[in-house]
């Protein structure tokens, strides 16, 4: 059973090229996108429009409510349910994203403690943070989990809290938690990229093009529908900034350009997840080649 993996940065073009990968193999698409599990942020995770999804099945996206937290092993059995009815339909998955974690979780099965949130732990953990810094919290992962401290940057509260949070409670390593079981698929994995001027000009584009189609307003709607603005949902990029903006706290082109900049910090970050020195993913730059030449590589070594 072969797995095809569509990675690559915020506004290379994964869609376009999915799209039409997908109708040349008879396929169907798993997202594999953190922001467009929620239902409602349509506008400011790109996600697939109507007509889009109706040319192609797609597989994970509106999933829960914007004030619901889906787990990453409720989404790691999620996706492998929906690429095995893929394969049981005689049809071809193709996973495509750019949430590095969500992709690391399917490709290389990573093994996901199954520890509930405790709101009380990670409500102390982030007052010390407050209080002593960052670093000091990711100090104290470090004395319990080096190898889990290696891995995650102390500016990532979240993983942090979270790493600190199941050594706490189950007594044991995280990183000994996450002992990975790859999957029984023959995976390939195509990776998506673009000259980062190139790319910085995409991301301006795409984020005018949200702002035209009504981002503000998709955004008050979240608002009005009682959705805090603290939720992870409405702290992704654009939401936060297009609500700071809303309550006052900035101008409109303020918020734009913060837009812009934040989503470029992003793509630097995405790379961190899928390098381009990783042997595993062959890389295409479109802006030198284009379907035809993904296609061919696709076809040749499936």
């Amino acid at each position: 059973m072969t797995l095809f993996a569509i990675v690559g940065p915020t506004a290379v073009g994964k869609t376009a090229i999915s799209l039409q990968l997908a109708a040349a193999l008879d396929g169907e698409i798993v997202s594999a996108d953190s922001r467009q599990i929620y239902r409602g942020l349509d506008i400011g995770t790109d996600k697939a429009s109507p007509a889009q999804q109706a040319l192609v099945p797609h597989h994970l996206l509106d999933v829960v409510d914007p004030d619901h937290v889906l787990t990453l092993a409720e989404y790691q059995r999620a996706a492998y349910a929906a690429i095995d009815g893929i394969h049981s339909r005689g049809r071809q998955p193709l996973l495509v994203g750019g949430t590095g974690l969500y992709l690391r979780a399917v490709l290389e099965g990573l093994g996901i403690p199954e520890v509930p949130p405790n709101e009380d732990l990670r409500a102390e953990l982030e007052a010390f943070a407050v209080a002593h810094g960052s670093l000091a919290l990711h100090a104290r992962l470090a004395a319990l989990d080096p190898v889990a401290a290696g891995r995650i940057d102390h500016r990532n509260l979240r993983r942090v809290v979270r790493a600190l949070e199941v050594c706490l409670l189950t007594g044991r390593p995280i990183s000994d938690l996450q002992a990975a079981a790859p999957p029984p698929y023959h995976i390939l994995r195509v990776g998506l990229t673009r000259p980062r001027n190139a790319l910085y000009a995409r991301i301006d584009q795409r984020v005018d093009e949200m702002l035209a189609h009504g981002l503000q307003v998709e955004t008050q709607r979240l608002l009005d529908a009682g959705y805090s603005p603290q939720l992870p949902a409405l702290t992704g990029l654009g939401y936060r900034q297009m609500i700071q903006y809303l309550q006052g706290e900035m101008g409109y082109d303020e918020a734009v350009a913060a837009i812009k900049q934040q989503t470029r910090r992003f793509v630097r970050q995405q790379y961190t997840w899928f390098s381009l020195d990783d042997p595993r993913i062959v890389w295409f730059d479109l802006e030198a080649v284009g379907f035809d030449a993904v296609l061919a590589y696709v076809k040749r070594e499936a």
